[in-house]
């Protein structure tokens, strides 16, 4: 039985943040990226919202032996689904693709006390890159809803748990993105 892989459109698509290395760069359509706070976490994350002609980037990697337990554990506040619509890849073997987001009932809009962490935009941002080089990046940005949402300036101190170290070419870039839409980065 082939093993099922997981779509990743957020910390997933950095491999610095995670142990499969069977992966492959994807893109998903019939969906959209948003900032949502959830009643299950301090702070707010990415999750995957249906949107009809959209498509987004983002990472499968294989869940080795249908071993489910790790990958559930670190997306805790999230539902798992199938993926059922269009899925491009270039994995030879991939079986069952599932996707996480964020239950309906748990979710919220960012806010003050539950902003986005720029440490973790950071990881996703540096994944975007070493997977669709610039480009990428810019189609991660364009194609997720919420930058009016706070995002808490954490980089001298980072909160987020699997906070990676970025050159300066990668701040600037990041930088240079949240300025473009009119992101709203607050002092820690």
């Amino acid at each position: 039985m082939k093993d099922p892989f997981f779509f990743g459109y957020g910390s997933l698509v950095n491999r610095a943040t995670h142990s499969y290395a069977h992966a492959f760069p994807a893109q998903i359509s019939g969906w959209r990226r948003a900032w949502r706070h959830t009643t299950l976490r301090p702070v707010a994350f990415l999750t995957a919202v249906p949107a009809h002609g959209e498509q987004i980037d983002g990472l499968i990697a294989a869940v080795p032996g249908h071993d489910w337990a790790a990958l559930d554990e670190r997306e805790h506040a999230y539902d798992r689904h199938p993926v059922t619509g269009p899925l491009h890849h270039q994995a030879p073997d991939a079986g069952d693709v599932q996707i996480y987001a964020v239950a309906p009932q748990h979710s919220d809009s960012p806010d003050a006390r539950h902003p986005i962490l720029l440490s973790y935009v950071d990881v996703v941002v540096q994944g975007y890159l070493r997977e669709y080089g610039e480009a990428g990046v810019i189609r991660f940005f364009d194609t997720t809803d919420g930058w009016d949402a706070p995002i808490k300036d954490d980089r001298s101190a980072p909160i987020y748990p699997r906070h990676q170290t970025l050159h300066a070419d990668e701040k600037r870039l990041v930088d240079a993105q949240l300025v473009r839409v009119s992101a709203n980065v607050v002092a820690a």
